[in-house]
């Protein structure tokens, strides 16, 4: 075979295996992330420092809590002040220092919240959680297992759009990687909330199955906070297997 006929069967080869494994490939960063990222970014892990942690829940609380898909755009007093206790205290419980055993012996939690803020002015941009957690099926349908599972991921209302949430996933899923040693990370999505079920696609995450008879706590523009019924998703991504991570996921 003479060298321009190889070099053209090469060439066919090889764009017919990037069409291949085009779609596995990581996604892109937005033109927000590029031109609009805010300056003096630093993510980190809050390692139990209580002040911050009680800070993030405040901030939890007004970028996630006010606006949620079906509830009021904005919240009252009363509701603020609720959902804030509710939260500080769910942060503390789950990312707060190590608690102690039975037998009086530190345990380690692997649980950790990872915080988004501007390192001059201190002001938080965004969190998320991670901690290993039993995965719960709905309707008992399976064995429960533990699993990394991410939560209360949250981005200012102001930087959104920029790269942050994509930077908080990722800081999440390396901990759970490269310090715990597990090689796959779960979280819960509501099915309505169409932004986050779309950036978590994105990011390679797919859906494992759904629970209809889910609750979710919806702020209300009377002012109340009520139980509403709500369809849950779980999805799962594989880590550390590069553009095939998710191939067979």
């Amino acid at each position: 075979m003479n060298k321009p006929i190889a070099l053209l069967i090469w060439i066919f080869v090889s764009i017919n295996m990037i069409q291949v494994v085009q779609p596995f490939t990581p996604p892109s960063m937005g033109l927000g992330a590029i031109f609009f990222r805010p300056k003096n970014i630093i993510v980190s892990p809050n390692k139990g420092d209580d002040t911050e942690l009680v800070e993030a829940a405040k901030f939890f609380t007004g970028s996630f809590w006010a606006g949620k898909v079906g509830g009021a755009k904005e919240l009252s007093p009363r509701q603020l002040k609720s959902l804030s206790n509710s939260q500080i205290a769910e942060f503390r419980k789950r990312y707060g220092g190590s608690f102690m055993t039975t037998r009086n012996k530190p345990q380690d939690r692997r649980a950790e919240l990872i915080v988004c803020k501007n390192s001059m002015t201190e002001d938080i941009y965004g969190c998320a959680g991670i901690e290993v957690s039993e995965i719960k099926t709905p309707n008992g349908r399976s064995a429960q297992f533990k699993a990394p599972l991410m939560s209360n991921l949250a981005v200012g209302r102001n930087v959104r759009r920029k790269g942050i949430a994509e930077d908080l996933v990722q800081a999440t899923e390396e901990l759970a990687l490269k310090e715990w040693g597990y090689t796959e990370c779960y979280l819960f999505v509501e099915k309505m909330n169409k932004p986050a079920l779309k950036l978590y696609q994105k990011l390679g995450y797919k859906i494992q199955w759904e629970d209809d008879t889910a609750t979710t706590l919806l702020p209300t523009v009377k002012g109340t906070v009520v139980s509403a019924p709500t369809i849950i998703l779980c999805m799962k991504k594989r880590l550390g297997g590069g553009i095939f991570g998710n191939l067979f996921g």
